[in-house]
């Protein structure tokens, strides 16, 4: 089944916990601290494999995480870092936040990578944490915790050449005459209810790759039918086969109703270059109307072709003229140069002061929930620690304002902390 839309839940590797040790060896009584470093996690990395060309891998699992770094050891020795996850995607994949809409990346190239969450830090072992005045520390880190995030992915075909128009006009027929395509083809309208792609010879060192792209009907750019999930497609190629119906009763209509969903939907839209084809034109009742039909296109000064794509006649021509236009087409960047990325800066050592009740307190923040994730609370050197970044961050001096009691209860992520003074 080809799916073009996802959400994913994602998570970076933890960083390795540091290790407290010290070195205990014959006739050396104070050999001093050699807790070794944590190793780093692993990151979350996207990369692009063409040889895909659908989502529908992500069906089956949607939930990926990195190995965590390994902890540290004794005599210095550093934990191993923990395994990069890459995830593989087809060219094409468009990135956004799942909970706040931002975009993320825009993955088109073969072999093109993305890191879209970093493994936390390794923790450091306590050979860190020695002074002159302290040269037995009986303090370590844990490692950095993970990240994890939803992402939400979408499937823009990248084609050279796409196929549009009304359903049942024949796109799905065209595309098996001229490539290796077989989709799924019969009278019905909506026949064609995913996107199908193939490769199409020029000659015998040229190709170019083809989209048919599911019927459009009226309202289309305002999500009627399928229209949101199709026409983001046509986005990505550079020209387009406007096929037309030869037993529509008005296929200038046609022709009309369609380009103004393409630019409703997206204005650039309008920009690519497009042939029209009156297609079926082996029919004797279509051919009872082709005079008058050429005549109404003329008028309106649209160059229009006539083939037939059952009985193949004119298809190589079209395909011909499809390939000349594509030579002179502007690059994707110039029609749809690439979305900026705009991040809130935001400063990781503020926090904010809750109060949840009469002595309970919450402390929100991402630099003071992480040293709180990252201390050992059975060391009391690792929880003096942690006080003293209380204190450079400011976190004390606004209980107090806040209004802080003896005995009251500060929550700190997953930790619980008794306050005294």
């Amino acid at each position: 089944m080809f799916t073009d839309q996802v959400e994913i839940h994602v998570k970076s590797g933890k960083g390795g916990d540091g290790m407290m040790h010290f070195r205990r060896e014959k006739f050396i009584p104070r050999g001093g601290p050699d807790g070794g470093d944590g190793g780093k996690g692993g990151d979350v990395i996207l990369e692009v494999k063409p040889t895909l060309n659908t989502l529908s891998s992500f069906r089956q699992n949607q939930k990926f995480k990195a190995a965590e770094g390994v902890k540290g050891g004794p005599s210095q020795r550093t934990g191993h870092n923990g395994k990069d996850l890459i995830i593989h995607v087809p060219p094409g994949t468009v990135l956004f936040d799942a909970d706040t809409g931002e975009l993320i990346g825009d993955l088109t190239e073969a072999g093109q990578q993305l890191t879209v969450l970093k493994g936390g830090r390794g923790g450091r072992g306590n050979q860190h944490f020695a002074t002159s005045r302290n040269q037995a520390p009986r303090t370590a880190e844990k490692g950095e915790p993970a990240q994890e995030k939803r992402i939400k992915l979408e499937l823009k075909l990248i084609a050279d050449i796409g196929l549009i128009g009304v359903p049942n006009a024949g796109k799905s027929t065209l595309l098996s005459v001229l490539t290796n395509a077989r989709p799924k083809i019969a009278a019905y309208p909506f026949t064609t209810l995913e996107p199908n792609l193939g490769v199409a010879n020029i000659d015998d060192d040229t190709t170019v790759v083809l989209a048919d792209i599911p019927g459009l009907i009226e309202g289309a750019s305002q999500g009627a039918g399928l229209g949101h999930d199709f026409l983001r497609h046509v986005q990505r190629t550079r020209v387009l086969i406007h096929l037309l119906d030869g037993f529509s009763e008005d296929p200038l209509a046609d022709y009309s109703q369609i380009n103004s969903e393409l630019s409703l939907f997206d204005p650039n839209l309008a920009k690519k270059p497009q042939l029209v084809a009156l297609n079926k034109i082996d029919q004797p009742e279509v051919q009872e109307r082709l005079g008058d039909i050429q005549k109404q296109f003329k008028k309106q000064k649209v160059e229009l072709m006539t083939i037939s794509a059952l009985a193949r006649t004119n298809t190589r021509d079209l395909l011909t003229k499809a390939y000349q236009k594509l030579a002179e087409a502007p690059s994707l960047e110039e029609i749809e140069p690439p979305l900026p990325v705009y991040r809130p800066k935001e400063d990781p050592r503020e926090f904010i002061v809750t109060r949840e009740s009469a002595d309970e307190w919450r402390i929100s923040g991402v630099a003071i929930e992480r040293a709180a994730s990252m201390t050992y609370w059975q060391h009391d050197g690792s929880v003096r620690r942690f006080q003293k970044i209380m204190e450079t961050l400011g976190v004390d001096e606004a209980l107090r304002r806040a209004g802080i009691q003896e005995g009251d209860t500060v929550s700190i992520g997953d930790f619980e902390l008794e306050w005294q003074e």
